[in-house]
């Protein structure tokens, strides 16, 4: 049972999502529409065959910062290490005013995920330790699995780096509790990922951003099976150019039925 575990494991890594992609030039068209570059895996799980929808495939096969995406497997690390007990735990802010509002106040798991409050999760990371961060890294096959820094945080400033094809294919480990965490902590981390949810759909997401690129992966769940995305796109206007993470994802999405329309 060990060796086809392993097997799986690598099997995941070198072929990280199922069937073949299906390039989508002509979703060139919504990356246009908000004046952005950048790339998109979408993995339709809901038919049979479940298609993978590239658009930009170079790109997607190249490994970038994981920025705030990483939360979603810092989160996994901080439960399983002791660094937060559960959900309803309090970090008291410690009044350093930071640039974004939401991270300017007291925080818990639940809103230090919404919020990507980075000072939360620089505590967790001090309390991990440099050594089983990369430990869990490498237990998961997390990217390229480096946690060296020079200076800063090693999510952000760092040397680990992952991508939009990687990504899916950890998200879908996520999604199955197959990651090797407690279930009850795989259960949590998807509850805290909620972003929005309709009668017979639910959101699942994380923004990301690492100042010259921006992420947004996650999955939408229906009744008939997930459809999960990841994209990221350069950022040259910084801040100014966040929204279009999620408004290009969105827009395809939506064009697939993936998600409903507003």
């Amino acid at each position: 049972m060990k060796i086809q575990s392993v097997l799986l494991l690598l099997l995941t890594l070198v072929f990280p999502v199922s069937g073949i992609a299906q390039e989508r030039p002509d979703w060139g068209k919504f990356f246009e529409a908000f004046g952005a570059q950048g790339t998109i895996v979408v993995v339709d799980e809901r038919v049979g065959s479940r298609p993978v929808f590239v658009h930009e495939p170079a790109r997607a096969s190249k490994r970038f910062s994981p920025a705030s995406t990483f939360k979603i497997p810092h989160t996994l690390f901080a439960l399983d290490g002791g660094a937060v007990r559960d959900e309803f735990q309090v970090f008291a802010w410690d009044g350093v005013e930071r640039e974004f509002a939401g991270h300017n106040h007291d925080q818990d798991l639940r809103s230090a995920m919404r919020n990507s409050a980075v000072w939360v999760y620089q505590r967790f990371a001090k309390e991990i330790g440099e050594e089983r961060a990369r430990s869990y890294l490498k237990r998961i096959g997390y990217g390229n699995a480096n946690s060296a820094t020079g200076e800063g945080d090693y999510w952000l400033d760092g040397n680990l780096a992952i991508s939009a094809h990687e990504q899916i294919a950890f998200l879908k480990r996520l999604y199955r509790n197959e990651l090797p965490f407690k279930v009850e902590h795989q259960r949590l981390v998807k509850d805290i990922l909620i972003v929005e949810a309709g009668r017979d759909w639910i959101l699942r997401a994380k923004t990301g951003w690492e100042r010259r690129m921006g992420w947004w992966v996650g999955w939408v769940e229906w009744p008939t099976g997930p459809v999960f995305f990841a994209l990221n796109i350069d950022t040259p206007n910084r801040m100014g150019d966040l929204a279009k993470r999620e408004q290009i994802t969105r827009a395809i999405l939506q064009s697939m039925g993936a998600l409903p329309m507003p």
